[in-house]
C-alpha cells in the first residue's frame, strides 16, 4: 500500500511537470526551435550525471532514446508556432491514446479490440474539433497541425519501444535518460548552428530553459519511471489523462485566451477516448 502511494505521487508529480511544458514552450516561442530543444534536454540531463556510470546502454536503445526525446520535443515545439497553442496541445495529446491502439503492434500477445477502434474514432475526432473549432477546414487549418500530430505518434512509439526491450531483456537504468537526453540536446545545437539564426538570450529566456529542462524535459522522465516501478501501471496509467486537461487549463489561463465550447467538448472526446480504451484488459 505504501508502494502504491508513493508511486502515485510519483506519477502526479511527473503530470504536473508535463502540463507545463506547452505554456514553457509558447513563453519561448521567439526562442529557434533546435536550440531551444538542445539547451532544455541537455539541462535536464545535469541530475544524471553524477550516475554516469549507468549509462553504458546499446547502441539501439541510445537511438531509440534520442529518436524519443529530441523528436517529440522538437515537433512539439513546431506545432506550438505554426498553429494555434491550445488547439496545437490537444492534438499532441493523442499520444496515449495511440500507445493504446499502436500496442497490438509493436507488442507481441496484445490485441487490438473493437473498443479500441471506438476509441480512436473518439480520439481523432476531438482532434478534428479541437482543429477546427467551428470553422470551416480552410478558415481554422494550419501546418502545424502536423506536426503536432507526429510528435504524438513519437512518443507513442518511443514508449512501445522501450517496453519492448524491457519485455526483450534489453532494457536500460533510469539514469540513462540522462544520456538520452545529453546527446539529444548536442544534436538539437548541432542543427541550431547549421540551419538557424543566432540566438540571443535575455536572462528571463535562461530562467525559463532551466526551468523547462529541470521540470517537463527532465525531472519529470525520472518520476514517471519511477512511478511505473513502485505503483500499478494500469492506475499509472490512468492517471496520465489528466496531463491534457491540465496542460490545456494552464495554457489557456497564461495565454489569455478563451475556453470555449469546442475546445471543452475536444478535452472531453480525447480524455475519454483514451480513459474508454484503457478499461479494456488481455
Amino acid at each position: 500500500m505504501k508502494n502504491t502511494a508513493q508511486a502515485n505521487l510519483y506519477a502526479l508529480g511527473a503530470i504536473a511537470l508535463w502540463a507545463s511544458l506547452a505554456t514553457l514552450g509558447v513563453a519561448l516561442s521567439h526562442v529557434p526551435a533546435f536550440a531551444l530543444t538542445g539547451l532544455a534536454l541537455i539541462v535536464g540531463s545535469v541530475p544524471t550525471w553524477s550516475r554516469w556510470r549507468q549509462w553504458k546502454v546499446s547502441r539501439g536503445a541510445l537511438a531509440l532514446g534520442v529518436y524519443g526525446l529530441f523528436g517529440f520535443h522538437f515537433l512539439l515545439f513546431i506545432a506550438l508556432r505554426h498553429a494555434p497553442p491550445v488547439q496545437a496541445n490537444l492534438v499532441n495529446y493523442l499520444w496515449p491514446l495511440l500507445i493504446v491502439v499502436l500496442a497490438p503492434l509493436l507488442l507481441p500477445g496484445l490485441r487490438l479490440r473493437p473498443v479500441h477502434v471506438i476509441a480512436a474514432g473518439l480520439g481523432f475526432l476531438g482532434a478534428g474539433l479541437a482543429i477546427l473549432g467551428g470553422r470551416s477546414l480552410e478558415a481554422a487549418w494550419a501546418w502545424g497541425y502536423l506536426p503536432a500530430l507526429a510528435s504524438a505518434l513519437v512518443w507513442a512509439t518511443f514508449s512501445l519501444g522501450s517496453r519492448r526491450m524491457v519485455e526483450a531483456g534489453k532494457g536500460f537504468p533510469t539514469a540513462a535518460l540522462g544520456l538520452f537526453g545529453l546527446v539529444s540536446g548536442v544534436l538539437a545545437l548541432a542543427c541550431h548552428a547549421l540551419l538557424e539564426p543566432a540566438m540571443h538570450l535575455s536572462l528571463r529566456d535562461g530562467l525559463l530553459i532551466a526551468v523547462m529542462g529541470l521540470g517537463p524535459l527532465g525531472g519529470a522522465f525520472l518520476l514517471w519511471d519511477r512511478a511505473l516501478k513502485l505503483g500499478d501501471p494500469r492506475t499509472i496509467g490512468v492517471l496520465s489523462y489528466l496531463t491534457p486537461l491540465a496542460s490545456t487549463l494552464l495554457l489557456i489561463a497564461v495565454t489569455g485566451r478563451p475556453f470555449t465550447l469546442w475546445i471543452g467538448l475536444a478535452v472531453v472526446l480525447i480524455v475519454g477516448a483514451a480513459l474508454l480504451a484503457m478499461r479494456v484488459k488481455d
